[in-house]
This record gives structure tokens, C-alpha cells and sequence, in this order.
């Protein structure tokens, strides 16, 4: 298998990699340009950059790579940087490359539908999940992943990290906010809760009188769901939250320093 079909296996399996590539090269140097190494977040590499202290460096600094999110170019001077006799003067290229974006969809009625439709349609992969029975009968939404559980048991099965993002539009107050409760303990990138103001209101009052939640975390969660327009419908309601995920999404990145 040479790297390009590799590349599309990992992508096909949804996993995240940096694709590390020599694109210039002075002096002495291990590895030509052109040569190219795939990094996983565990080190397991495949291809080659022409091993030695340069390759080891390369693959050190991929971990940094997924985290910030974005592509980089690094030169790196072998003797006076890496010591290494050879000498010449390396220059590597870093794209990270991240697998679509997980969103948990709590609720699945008409709006949480047809998020799921709209988001998918975007790229987002969509975990849909709700406690009612029969309310997956119709569905018939390509892509989207659907689970007929509880809600705390569903979330059980999940995993969380700083790159997850959930929304709440369940059918019950109760609901929603036992889910938050849970949701808002573990690592994300975006929660989000349907609500008035006033439910919001006594909701975050709730959170900060228990005193498991820091303002920090409570004024991270976006409740009222979604970027602020006069949205009526379901589809226009939907239209706000994708747009709200779009915009964190994309600035899930920051700069090296």
C-alpha cells in the first residue's frame, strides 16, 4: 500500500494524522524532498522523512500539530539544532488532518432532525439520540447514527474529549438539564441548550448555587442555543445552531507560538 491509498484508509476509518513532508533540503541531509511520513496521535508512523534524530524531532512535534490545528512549515538546521553530522539544512511541511467532527444530538424531534440533516450535509458526523420509542420508525436521514436509549445511559457510551460537541433540544425540561449536569463534567469543545431566557436563567442560577460548576465552564456552555436571529421555525431554529457549530468548528484552531 503506498501512502496515498494509506491516507484514504485512515480518512475512510475517521481517524486523525499529520502528514509530514520534506519540501526542501540543503547540504547533507537523511531524507530528499518529497519524502513523506503519516504520524496517528500514538506515534505509529508510515512512510519515511529518512529516519534518524530528524525523523524522531518530526515525529515528536506531531502530537503539537493535531492539537493546534493547523499546518506549519518548520526548517530545521541538523548539526547546530539536532546535532546530527550529516549537517545540511531540512525543511518539513506539517498538515494536520482531523476526522469530521462528532456532534451528540440529544432530542429528536423536528428541530433536532433536521439538524441532523443540515449538519451532515456540512461534514459534521451526527450521533442523533432520544429515549421515545417509535421516534426512529421514519427516519430516514442518510449518515446519522441513531440511538433509542436513555439519555444518561447513552451518554455512558460515549466518549468525550476537547474536540466533542453536544446539543440539547430534548422534550422535556427535566431532561435537558439532567443532561447538561452530566455533559458540562466532561471535556468539550461545544454544549449547547435549547431554552428561554428564563429557563436559561434558572437554569445557570441552579449550576452555580451547586457549586460542581465554575463561572468558567457555566459561561462556556451557549444557552440560549445557537447565533441569535429572529428564527420561528424549526428549519430556521436548526439553521441558527449549525451556524453556531460552523463558527466553533472553525475556530477550534490557535497560532504556535
Amino acid at each position: 500500500m503506498d501512502i496515498y491509498q494509506k491516507i484514504q484508509e485512515l480518512k475512510s476509518s475517521n481517524q486523525e494524522f499529520v502528514i509530514c513532508i520534506v519540501t526542501d533540503t540543503k547540504g547533507s541531509v537523511p531524507g530528499k524532498a518529497g519524502f513523506k511520513m503519516l504520524v496517528l496521535p500514538d506515534k505509529t508512523i508510515f512512510g519515511s522523512i529518512g529516519g534518524g534524530n530528524i525523523e524522531f524531532q518530526a515525529i515528536e512535534f506531531c502530537p503539537e500539530v493535531l492539537e493546534k490545528g493547523l499546518a506549519i512549515t518548520k526548517k530545521y538546521k541538523l548539526e547546530e539544532d539536532l546535532s546530527m553530522a550529516c549537517g545540511g539544512i531540512v525543511e518539513l511541511y506539517f498538515e494536520p488532518v482531523h476526522p469530521k467532527i462528532q456532534v451528540n444530538v440529544f432530542g429528536a424531534g423536528h428541530i433536532g432532525k433536521t439538524l441532523a440533516r443540515y449538519a451532515t450535509e456540512l461534514g459534521f458526523k451526527i450521533l442523533l439520540i432520544d429515549n421515545r420509542d417509535g421516534i426512529f420508525n421514519e427516519n430516514d436521514i442518510p449518515g446519522v447514527t441513531f440511538i433509542n436509549d436513555e439519555y444518561l445511559k447513552a451518554i455512558g457510551s460515549l466518549s468525550f474529549n476537547a474536540r466533542t460537541f453536544s446539543v440539547i433540544l430534548t422534550h422535556k425540561h427535566s431532561f435537558d438539564e439532567e443532561i447538561l449536569r452530566t455533559l458540562a463534567q466532561k471535556p468539550f469543545a461545544y454544549l449547547g441548550m435549547i431554552g428561554s431566557r428564563r429557563k436559561v436563567a434558572e437554569i445557570k442560577q441552579r449550576l452555580t448555587e451547586s457549586e460542581v460548576f465554575d463561572e468558567k465552564t457555566i459561561e462556556k456552555i451557549d444557552m440560549p442555543i445557537g447565533i441569535k436571529f429572529n428564527a420561528v421555525t424549526p428549519q430556521e431554529i436548526a439553521i441558527s445552531i449549525l451556524a453556531k457549530l460552523i463558527d466553533v468548528k472553525n475556530n477550534l484552531t490557535s497560532d504556535y507560538e
